[in-house]
């Protein structure tokens, strides 16, 4: 864990909480965990924070207050934890945590893939036919001149193309890479959605809201304090109208199972799952089977995104490519046919 951002990431929250859960398990007071923890930190800032949890723990005796200190958690986790020393059950949160922050890591791991493979093939066909423009069409240009002749068509204006790009090659550098960058910032930027994967981002806010509803309700929330709760955690404007709807309907007193239904935030299917566990008053963990389920979805979603776009972009270069040298080549073909006729 690297104190390099106001919070920890998602990774390291997980390894965190996985550590504490872990040593609440096994009875082992939180200060001599923390101590432990703080002995086999691989690195300076790692200890430095494990320190201050660890003294804050020896004076107040509570993890909550010792969390909330370090200025490196977020209100969330702390709120969770606050809630399992309360309620008695801090293993439970804390391995719920572990669990939820895991699913959050993956999440973003998703994102990041489902949006920069296809960047970087985008990236890597631009700059097979820049070299093809640049490097290689001057090349065939000299064979021309030799053969008394001269590129025109579709091969002269490629050779244009590629003498553009030659002159002009720091400027477009340029403009790729503040492009580049817009990408990545695009990537990071949670409250922006890109149109074309609109129905993974659905999927997306649905697991988190399933797997946030699991943690608070496992850890004794009623749905009302679970819905409240939920809203910040999110990001997502339009599960978020569905939440605030949702959360106004039991306030009248619909039932959440049909609130959830009528709201718009599960299908079907996960609706009469929720039912059936409401029923039984198993919900939560019905709701990490859901979240669970949602994980997988978006997972295949990926997957799937990625075996279409590698063959199609593959496929298109090729295209492009076999273009450029054909516009070339039969040409060529068609000058030293004339001269053997000669």
């Amino acid at each position: 864990m690297k104190q390099k951002q106001k919070f920890l990431s998602n990774a390291e929250l997980a390894a965190f909480f996985s550590q504490m859960a872990m040593i609440q398990h096994s009875g082992i007071p939180a200060v001599e965990g923390v101590t432990m923890m703080e002995e086999d930190a691989e690195d300076e800032e790692t200890r430095k924070l494990l320190a201050s949890i660890h003294q804050v723990i020896d004076e107040t005796g509570s993890l909550h207050p010792a969390l909330e200190a370090s200025n490196v958690f977020p209100g969330y986790a702390l709120n969770m934890v606050r809630i399992g020393e309360l309620s008695g059950n801090l293993d439970e949160v804390l391995t719920s945590l572990s669990d939820y922050y895991e699913r959050e890591d993956t999440i973003q791991k998703e994102i990041r893939s489902a949006v920069t493979y296809p960047l970087v093939m985008v990236g890597i066909m631009i700059a097979i036919v820049a070299i093809l423009l640049i490097r290689v069409m001057p090349v065939f240009q000299q064979v021309y001149r030799q053969l008394g002749s001269d590129m025109t068509g579709i091969s002269g204006s490629l050779l244009h193309l590629g003498n553009f790009l030659g002159s002009y090659g720091y400027i477009i550098l340029l403009v790729l890479a503040v492009l580049g960058v817009l990408a990545v910032w695009l990537v990071r930027n949670k409250k922006i959605q890109l149109p074309f994967l609109q129905n993974f981002y659905e999927k997306i806010a649905a697991g988190r809201f399933a797997s946030g509803m699991a943690l608070t309700l496992s850890s004794g929330l009623d749905t009302d304090e679970s819905l409240d709760m939920i809203l910040d955690l999110v990001n997502d404007e339009k599960m978020n109208e569905k939440i605030k709807k949702c959360r106004e309907m039991t306030a009248e007193g619909t039932e959440f199972s049909e609130a959830l239904a009528q709201s718009g935030i599960f299908g079907g299917l996960y609706s009469r799952m929720i039912s059936v566990g409401y029923r039984v008053g198993s919900v939560d963990t019905v709701m990490k089977k859901v979240a669970q389920r949602y994980q997988e979805e978006t997972q295949d979603l990926v997957s799937g995104l990625i075996s279409v776009i590698e063959p199609s972009l593959v496929a298109l270069l090729s295209l492009v490519v076999g273009v450029i040298l054909l516009s070339v080549i039969l040409p060529l073909l068609g000058i030293l046919s004339g001269m053997g006729g000669l």
